[in-house]
This record gives C-alpha cells, structure tokens and sequence, in this order.
C-alpha cells in the first residue's frame, strides 16, 4: 500500500516537468516513482543528473547488474522491479543472470568482481576490506572505475530507500525474493 499520494502529471512543479517529460518520453510512460520523487524539482533533477552522469559508467550489464544486487540488499521490490526488467529487455541479461547479480555475482569474471564489491561496499556501508579492494583491481578496474562503483552504489541506494520508504504502488512486473528462487 503506498505511502504516498502521486501527483497527476498536470500537478508537477514547474522546475520538474522538463525532467519528467523526458522520462515519460524515454520509458514511454511516467513511473509512479517518479510522479512522486518529481514533487521536489531539487531532489528530482540532482538524482536524474547523477543518473545520466552514470548511465556512461562502465557497461550496461555491469550497471543493471549493481542495481539488481545492491537493491536486493536493500529489500527495495520496487527497484527489483524496475531493474529486473531493464537487465532483461536493455542489458539482454537472461533471467538466470538476473537471479545471479540479485545474488551479487554474474558469470563473467570482470562483472562478478565489480557486483561483489558494489554488494560488499552496500552491505558493509563502505567498509571493505583490502581483500576486496585488490579484488575489483586484480579483475581490472581502475581507481576511477571504483569510484563509478561506489557511486552507482550510493545512486541505487538513494532509489531504493526513496522507494522503501513512500512504497508506491509496484508498475513494473513484481520479481519473487532472490531466497525462493
């Protein structure tokens, strides 16, 4: 049950509306989520800056891969909504791989290292060990690819605890706990 009441497209502030309008048209419908987070136009547009900046971070299998495992750390369904469906039909990750980075793992060794760390920073709040740290280096990432990790970590959490706490109601397909799969 939502927490919250979304707003109608035509009650958007002024200052989100280009925004919104953008997402609409990208996704070719207007989320829930964002009818909601866009009633604060400086909430709003910082995280779709961020998420714009971010979207050029690494590739796209390794970005839906840390959204998937950080927001089953999280326990955001919304996210593992949102992000079980992207991987699927723009990352093209087959469903067992899903289930896998939900996990904090993928197949391919590169990719595993960066969603093991991203779900070790989440988990841990940041504090890794220097294992994991020579881990995501040993695999191939850079300072400033570990940088982008941290960030998309921290972009995907903000979704997340925004999601987890307003609720809204779920309008992307609802994924099973990653436990009972």
């Amino acid at each position: 049950m939502s927490r919250t009441t979304a707003i109608a497209p035509d009650q958007v502030p002024a200052d989100s509306k280009p925004t919104l309008d953008a997402f609409t048209k990208n996704i070719g419908f207007t989320p829930n989520m964002m009818t909601v987070f866009a009633q604060s136009p400086l909430a709003f547009n910082a995280w779709a800056t961020l998420l714009g900046s971010l979207s050029k971070a690494l590739d796209v299998k390794t970005r839906d891969s840390i959204g998937l495992a950080v927001s089953e750390v999280n326990g955001c369904n919304y996210c593992l909504g949102v992000h079980s469906f992207t991987a699927g039909h723009m990352a093209k990750l087959p469903p067992d791989e899903i289930i896998l980075a939900r996990k904090g793992h993928a197949t391919e060794p590169k990719r595993d290292a960066a969603v093991q760390f991203a779900r070790k920073v989440i988990a841990s709040r940041g504090q890794v060990a220097d294992a994991d740290l020579k881990a995501v280096r040993d695999a191939g990432y850079t300072e400033a690819n570990i940088i982008e990790i941290i960030a998309l970590v921290a972009m995907y959490s903000l979704t997340n605890f925004f999601n987890n706490v307003f609720d809204h109601e779920k309008d992307f397909p609802i994924v099973a706990p990653a436990g009972s799969i």
